[in-house]
């Protein structure tokens, strides 16, 4: 008797261990993916030069960017930030409200430089769901990452200052 309550013991601790286990490697797999998205946002970014909303602007690389690679998770933004609410849209509006829901959010910050005045850069905030396979979504947490200096930036958002 003594043994078979032992051997039922050490099954359920190698259970739980091997939960522990898939929710690390579901983690760990799914905040890579959230880097790689945030890193190619940023990319976009830089290369257009700031965050433009007309047909062929950064918004519409983006937002297209992240619906083929299937993206559709979303959280409120902070507030004076500017956020994606429709990813079939290339507009991005001033969040006023901080119950409102966003793909994505941005914000352009004045560098701190004294030699440039009109160099910004821009922080972006992406989100990702920690799931489990059986329990389903648990959590959505923030990935956010800064750009590099953008010396005259191509767009109409208004800077914050650090």
């Amino acid at each position: 008797m003594r043994e078979a309550i032992g051997g039922t013991w050490i099954t359920q601790l190698v259970i739980v261990f091997m939960l522990i286990f898939v929710a690390f490697l579901a983690l760990s797999l799914n905040y890579t993916k959230a880097f790689k998205v945030r890193n190619q946002l940023m990319t976009i970014i830089e290369q257009q030069e700031g965050v433009t909303d007309k047909s062929d602007g950064s918004i519409a690389i983006m937002n297209n960017y992240l619906k083929g690679n299937g993206y559709a998770v979303m959280r409120p933004c902070a507030l004076d930030s500017y956020g994606v609410s429709n990813l079939n849209s290339p507009t991005i509006e001033l969040v006023t409200n901080d119950k409102k829901k966003y793909y994505y959010c941005i914000s352009k910050i004045k560098a701190p430089s004294s030699n440039n005045a009109g160099k910004v850069y821009y922080k972006v905030n992406i989100f990702f769901h920690f799931n489990l396979p059986v329990l389903g979504d648990i959590f959505t947490f923030g990935v956010n990452g800064a750009t590099g200096d953008v010396v005259h930036p191509a767009d109409h958002l208004i800077a914050k200052e650090e």
